[in-house]
């Protein structure tokens, strides 16, 4: 497995990878993948990763959003890191998340989100051991649309890593 930045040309890849992990029930409130397009307007330019096998197949994506259009937040960006259920368990997530907390330092953010489901154990796991901290649970954020859980409200976990190298004074 490699890391490496994200092209266009992954996008498709990208989006199928996305759509595997909204049939889970326990990745996302969304309900469709959507496009390419949705994705790359979604996702800030910078810090755009995908982890390929040795065939160059595209086994995992991370990437950032923006939290707020606030020039007080321009340094914080919400994290996604999404793993092909067939490479689950084999330390892709860790690749991506380790990668994408060095490319937001280097792009000068100073503050990563995610906003997780309690039920996600191992992505809680995954983001704890990689210096982030839960700051919050936010009960009954919204109302799952599809799957097992249609019709109940989710909580979701708040958690947060902030830079020891960026904005340190």
């Amino acid at each position: 497995m490699r890391v490496r930045s994200m092209t266009v040309s992954d996008g498709n890849r990208v989006v199928e990878i996305y759509g595997q992990a909204i049939k889970s029930g326990h990745a996302t409130f969304q309900e469709n993948p959507g496009t390419w397009e949705d994705w790359d307007q979604g996702h800030l330019s910078e810090c755009r990763l995908v982890a390929s096998d040795d065939n160059d197949i595209v086994i995992g994506w991370a990437g950032l959003s923006g939290v707020s259009n606030r020039c007080v937040y321009r340094g914080i960006a919400e994290i996604s890191v999404y793993v092909d259920p067939n490479h689950h368990g084999k330390g892709v997530g860790k690749a991506l998340l380790s990668a994408l907390i060095a490319a937001s330092e280097e792009n000068g953010i100073w503050s990563l989100e995610a906003g997780i489901f309690p039920e996600n154990e191992a992505s809680l796991v995954l983001h704890k051991a990689l210096g982030f901290e839960i700051v919050g649970r936010k009960r009954g954020l919204g109302r799952m649309g599809y799957g097992p859980l249609a019709g109940q409200w989710r909580d979701v976990m708040l958690l947060q890593r902030r830079s020891q190298v960026v904005g340190v004074e």
